[in-house]
């Protein structure tokens, strides 16, 4: 493969149906790649196969089929790469402090824990400094999660959308986990060894995991990996201002019940500033029109009666 080739992905986690947030993110994700002459690739996140069901994943991909978005590559499915986790985490053991964390969810959940923009927190590093006597007899009550230990360093990165982001890891994220509890290996580790191994160059995805992205660099920077291009897109919200979730039906599906793939995306190619009005086409004919410099940086409002404005 040319060194030089472009490639994308989109990469669902397929613990329910797609909603029009996911399908511009599939969208403009596509149309990055093929933008710039390179190649497009779906990756199903189903590490987690208890939330993650087979029939929800084929879900996902029919639908993305409807729309005309099909990946160039065999389809990537993280329940099957369990092996290529547990590699990483030994190559990461070999170079800096990986330990096991006996916190309880309860514990993790304390008022007294600092809470993160993406939902997580700022661990205390309780189980860090912990004797070895400490940790066997933890270990008969708690089966461990792992983590990482980071550095007291800023990560810098320009997001093609967001532009210059800066976090200072042990002060804004703290060590991470690499593997929880159940013995399922995390996202931020799992994403970061499949975009390397499938040589993605670009990662288009929401801006709600904006904040992740440091963790991510930080490992590339460990395994030895090239940090992708990233753009984190604006979040799709309703009339009320509340972000589009799986949970309560946002269903692309059902767009699909009234409207055409077409329609879907021409309004969605509208608020995404792809087209100057909301009108049905085809995928393929917003490839030489799209520009990620257009792409609003504010919230894109989806409205029931199906008009998205910005």
């Amino acid at each position: 493969m040319d060194s030089k080739t472009v490639i994308g992905r989109f990469a669902p986690t397929p613990s329910g149906f797609m909603h029009a947030g996911n399908l511009l993110c599939a969208m403009l994700s596509y149309l990055s790649a093929k933008s710039k002459g390179g190649k497009f690739i779906i990756r199903i996140e189903d590490v987690d196969l208890l939330r993650c069901p087979r029939s929800a994943a084929l879900d996902i991909i029919d639908t993305l089929k409807a729309f005309g978005i099909t990946s160039d590559e065999p389809i990537v499915w993280q329940s099957e790469r369990t092996a290529a986790y547990q590699a990483a985490a030994q190559k990461l053991a070999a170079q800096t402090e990986i330990y096991p964390c006996y916190c309880t969810r309860a514990e993790l959940h304390s008022p007294q824990i600092t809470r993160l923009p993406d939902g997580g927190i700022l661990y205390p590093k309780t189980c860090k400094n912990l004797s070895e006597s400490d940790r066997v007899e933890r270990k008969k009550r708690v089966n461990p999660s792992l983590r990482i230990s980071v550095p007291d360093e800023v990560i810098t990165f320009t997001d093609g959308i967001c532009g210059e982001q800066r976090q200072n890891l042990d002060k804004a994220c703290g060590d991470f986990i690499l593997r929880r509890s159940d013995g399922v290996y995390a996202y931020q580790l799992a994403v970061v060894v499949d975009d390397g191994e499938s040589g993605v160059t670009e990662v288009v995805r929401g801006a709600d995991l904006l904040y992740d992205t440091p963790r991510q660099i930080y490992l590339q920077r460990l395994l030895g990996l090239p940090t992708p291009q990233y753009y984190h897109i604006p979040l799709v919200c309703d009339a009320d201002g509340r972000k589009l979730s799986k949970s309560e039906g946002d269903s692309a599906q059902r767009l699909l019940k009234t409207h055409t793939p077409q329609q879907i995306i021409g309004e969605l190619a509208f608020a995404a500033n792809v087209l100057d009005e909301p009108r049905p086409i085809d995928i393929e004919k917003l490839i030489p029109l799209y520009d990620a410099r257009k792409v609003p940086k504010e919230r894109i409002v989806f409205n029931s009666e199906f008009g998205i404005r910005n």
